[in-house]
């Protein structure tokens, strides 16, 4: 099988996609990757064959000491728009127009896309290429039909393509999922039914009986926009007893923050894997990515949505139990320090945030992901 998979975004919208692209590789498969030109390093230094569909600056990495910009924050209808506008329109287009020469050039027997990435489902359509799909919106609320469809639709009649307002290019096809499944809304807008795997086992952060440790991070595109919102997190936390790690991007020095106390470290980059395991609470932006990774090992979380998917995960997050929310333009270190030190105390959030971790734990590895887009390639071209 040859498998061409395509993004379209930043570095959150890739990592995703490599642990399964990883294992079809495994498997003896052919695997190339397509998508912002300013990843290409990045998917090469996986020792995938990478396409860039857009300009090589698009997307890249923050340079070290950039600096931070002002603090920008969505509300949840203001994303809905925004996505719309960036993903079904602009994002869409660069992909339907760039994703056919990478497909005449690589030859894929199947296309598997990243759920944000719409453009690349009018390409295969156009060149008569399956497509499956990989979710990377954990709450599933973002994208709204209602603003998508009229967007897309007019992308497809621009290639020929007669309208899908019920978005079945979409739905359609083989959906894999690595969330956990409770996670995703009863009221998304869009029916699917996923396949759910694991491409790795994570352990479960034990209950520490010692000092309790706090996990900051903002993503690694948020964090550049984030203001002032860094330093009131941190002085909050610091008056706690509590150890603190904060990451705060390549994009800020740390010595920008001021002096911190001893139990406080800040870094550009730490390995997330290998500080989930020894904290208590994470407190974050919410985007997808990192909340289930935090929910994998059982921890509770403090959100600060600033944007794209992470209010809606907010909201869901809060429903089941598993984290508490601020506004991150409103709140001040005492009401942050007070809220983390709660949520430490909380043992009812932390066995909510158990029972989803022993969920994601059951999940069946990846070779079910793979053994099902090696069937969704062989229903299109029998081997």
């Amino acid at each position: 099988m040859r498998l061409l998979v395509t993004f379209v975004g930043g570095l959150g919208h890739l990592a995703p996609l490599l642990p399964l692209a990883r294992a079809v590789r495994a498997a003896g498969h052919e695997v190339a990757i397509a998508g912002s030109g300013g990843l290409v390093p990045r998917i090469e230094e996986a020792n995938f064959t990478a396409f860039a569909t857009s300009p090589s600056p698009h997307h890249a990495q923050a340079a070290a000491a950039e600096g931070r910009a002002p603090l920008e924050v969505m509300d949840a209808r203001a994303t809905e728009l925004e996505f719309a506008d960036n993903f079904a329109d602009r994002g869409a287009r660069r992909m339907a127009a760039a994703v056919p020469d990478v497909v005449r050039e690589f030859g894929p027997d199947l296309v598997l896309r990243d759920e944000t990435d719409l453009g690349t489902t009018i390409a295969a359509e156009l060149l008569g290429v399956p497509v499956a799909s990989h979710l990377v919106l954990a709450a599933g609320l973002l994208l709204r039909p209602e603003l998508v469809a009229p967007r897309l639709d007019a992308l497809r009649a621009e290639h020929g393509l007669p309208p899908d307002p019920a978005l079945t290019r979409l739905t359609s096809g083989l959906v894999l999922s690595e969330a956990a499944p409770s996670f995703r809304s009863p009221g998304s807008p869009l029916s699917l039914r996923p396949t759910y795997y694991r491409s790795v086992r994570t352990p479960r952060s034990p209950t520490n009986a010692g000092r309790p440790s706090v996990y900051v991070t903002l993503g690694t595109i948020f964090a550049r926009a984030s203001g002032d919102l860094f330093e009131r997190i941190l002085a909050g936390l610091g008056s706690l007893d509590v150890d603190v790690v904060a990451t705060v991007g390549r994009g800020t020095d740390p010595a920008d923050l001021g002096p911190q106390p001893a139990h406080v470290r800040v870094e550009r980059f730490l390995p997330q894997a290998e500080l989930l395991p020894e904290v208590d609470l994470v407190v974050s932006h919410g985007g997808s990515g990192s909340l289930m990774a935090t929910l994998a090992h059982g921890l509770p979380s403090l959100l600060l949505p600033l944007g794209a998917d992470q209010p809606h995960n907010a909201v869901r997050a809060a429903e089941l139990g598993v984290a508490a929310a601020l506004d991150a333009v409103t709140v001040t270190p005492e009401e942050l320090g007070s809220s983390a030190r709660a949520l430490l105390d909380d043992g009812a959030m932390r066995a909510s945030c158990v029972a989803v971790a022993d969920e994601m734990a059951r999940l069946p590895e990846a070779s079910v992901a793979v053994a099902a887009l090696e069937e969704a390639a062989r229903q299109a071209h029998p081997w």
